[in-house]
């Protein structure tokens, strides 16, 4: 790249600010899916703290996840530092995490002078969300960076489901119920999206 072609050179290609697409819900809710199949929509890259996460584990020995581990103190930060690099150069992204509104929101707030930020929330019954997570456990032995086993109690998991609070921003949002498809469609929230563009 040429040293002289600086991030303010870029600024000046963008005539406006890129989209930020945050997806987010409780786990279990289908976030990881609906955000690459957005990307894929949008044509724009999908950023998962979790997959950041498990590419950090890759290069661990003997690690067990945990909830609160340190490799969730490390993903944070990365995961920020990525987007705000993404959104500097003017690149729309999709970004994917369980955003709870008191870690995640002083974390986004900051982006909203770099993006115009999108709220897509997936919702999805309990019960529904628990028998995702046994599927993907079995399916996925590898899964490394994830302490899910402490989702399978019945009790434990609802009650962390149902305690789940949702980032708040005065930006646009939406909701998508991911039990069987998505409601509303998935040309629907690309729509959404889009609007006021």
């Amino acid at each position: 790249m040429n040293p002289h072609f600086t991030s303010t050179a870029i600024n000046k290609l963008v005539s406006r600010k890129p989209i930020l697409v945050v997806v987010s819900g409780p786990p279990g809710a289908g976030k990881t899916t609906l955000a690459h199949l957005l990307a894929r929509k949008i044509g724009c890259p999908a950023i998962c703290r979790d997959e950041i996460k498990e590419g950090m584990v890759h290069a661990t020995e003997n690690f067990t996840a945990e909830p609160g581990d340190d490799f969730n103190l490390r993903t944070l930060p990365t995961f920020f530092q990525v987007l705000e690099l993404l959104l500097s150069a003017g690149v729309t992204t999709v970004a994917e995490a369980a955003f709870q509104d008191r870690l995640w929101r002083p974390h986004l707030q900051p982006l909203r002078r770099l993006a115009d930020i999108r709220l897509v929330h997936c919702e999805v019954t309990a019960e529904t969300a628990r028998a995702r997570i046994r599927r993907r456990q079995s399916a996925n032995p590898t899964r490394r960076a994830h302490a899910d086993t402490h989702l399978i109690n019945q009790q434990t998991h609802a009650d962390g489901h149902n305690s789940f609070h949702r980032v708040e921003l005065d930006v646009p949002e939406i909701d998508v119920d991911t039990s069987d498809n998505y409601r509303p469609t998935l040309d629907e929230v690309v729509a959404f999206v889009d609007a006021g563009r």
